[in-house]
């Protein structure tokens, strides 16, 4: 008589991603809803890993510390495959983890603002390492070997990565990541004290259940295309096609959270993108410095940004920006013809001082500059000074005497 194996029990991926998203609510307060769902559907996907052409980082950010990103990654530890807390890790050692699939590690990098941040240091190996790891097939070349005895090897760089620290990341990692901005607890939000000894056991529970759910929906995740949420196109599209292959694989609800939540946290992260300081000053240029005008001195130029209290013009590298200053930033944007842009003579009755025309702004205001806020009939008056006719116009911003004129009227017309 042949015997045969049941089969195991199918696992409800959604009820799944349920209990792992109670476990998180135990011990971690999340700054909306949204960031339960992200977090639960990135622990989800690093057991999926090979399944997605990328990886999405995770980071938990904030200003100040006790804002509860340590206990988020801790929590996270729990629940993700072969984790690595690498804070203490070389890079050689991170080369070589990652080099086999079958344990390839999820690393846990608590502190990563002395990676990026002012106390980085000679990091950059590092740096490099977890720029390329988010694409599947991504490797870096190493020189390996004793003295004249060398091999170039290449060495995987793809695997998960969930990181916390103080402040921001360099833009390259951002716009690679699912951003959770942590803040500190109100008096009002309660967590149920975290200890290792007895909860990391529920967690990892909760993952080894995990894993064989994954290993049950794999074929179908690998084969998944996703349907993204209207607006969210090129790298956000990129970062949530693996957490919405998940939620979808999940079934239930999940596939609507996911998305809503997709839709908010692009959005937040939009919000909270600082410029680059090029964009920034064409902006100003464009809102508060021209205004409608075809024309503006030099002086008049950094008078006006000068004045600008929430503005950085007047603290860069601890010096205010001055005309040198103006014209390095601006010279690494063209005009219409494909020239950079540069000071040129503007012919007053008094002089020709040097400035900048909005015609040769005009191409980079359209290609780099968010649409301009509506403007009222008088705004440019109170916000803009302004060069009188006929004054003279010297090179420092001291020697300036303003009258206000109306916001139609462009403070220079083009001299025959």
């Amino acid at each position: 008589m042949t015997s045969t194996t049941p089969p195991a029990p199918s696992i409800d991926g959604a009820a799944l991603l349920d209990e792992i998203e109670a476990f998180h609510r135990r011990f971690n307060i999340f700054p909306r809803e949204a960031a339960y769902v992200a977090v639960v559907l990135w622990d989800a996907h690093a057991h999926l890993l090979d399944s997605f052409d990328s990886t999405p980082r995770i980071a938990f950010l904030s200003p100040e510390p006790g804002s509860g990103k340590s206990r988020a990654l801790e929590i996270v530890e729990t629940l993700v495959p072969n984790r690595m807390v690498a804070a203490q890790a070389s890079v050689s050692a991170m080369f070589r983890s990652v080099s086999t699939v079958e344990k390839r590690p999820t690393i846990l990098y608590d502190e990563i603002d002395t990676v990026f941040g002012p106390k980085a240091g000679e990091n950059e190996p590092l740096r490099g390492f977890l720029n390329a790891g988010h694409r599947k097939g991504v490797g870096m070349w190493r020189c390996v070997g004793d003295g004249a005895n060398q091999t170039v090897q290449e060495f995987p760089t793809y695997c998960a990565v969930a990181m916390a620290g103080l402040g921001s990341l360099p833009d390259t990692i951002l716009s690679r990541s699912v951003i959770i901005r942590m803040r500190k607890r109100a008096p009002n939000e309660k967590v149920e004290p975290y200890r290792q000894r007895l909860h990391e056991l529920q967690g990892n529970a909760l993952r080894d259940k995990l894993a064989a759910w994954a290993d049950s929906v794999r074929d179908k995740v690998a084969g998944a295309w996703p349907a993204m949420p209207d607006g969210v196109t090129d790298r956000p599209a990129d970062v949530w096609e693996p957490l919405l292959s998940v939620a979808d694989a999940a079934g239930g609800d999940w596939p609507a959270r996911a998305r809503a939540a997709c839709l908010e946290l692009v959005a937040a992260a939009q919000d909270n993108d600082e410029a680059s300081l090029g964009v920034r000053l064409l902006t100003d240029l464009r809102d508060v410095v021209f205004c409608g005008a075809d024309r503006m001195p030099t002086a008049v130029i950094l008078e006006c940004l000068l004045a600008m209290d929430d503005a950085p013009w007047g603290d860069l590298d601890d010096k205010p920006l001055n005309s040198r200053t103006l014209s390095k930033l601006l010279g690494q944007y063209v005009t219409p013809g494909n020239k950079p842009i540069k000071p040129r003579g503007i012919r007053t009755s008094s002089g020709t001082p040097k400035g900048y025309y909005a015609e040769d702004l005009t191409d980079a205001w359209t290609r780099y500059c968010p649409p301009p806020p509506p403007r009222s009939a008088t705004s440019a008056t109170s916000a803009t000074p302004q060069v009188s006719r006929g004054e003279s116009v010297a090179d420092s911003a001291t020697d300036i005497r303003h009258t206000p004129q109306e916001a139609a009227t462009p403070l220079f017309s083009v001299a025959g």
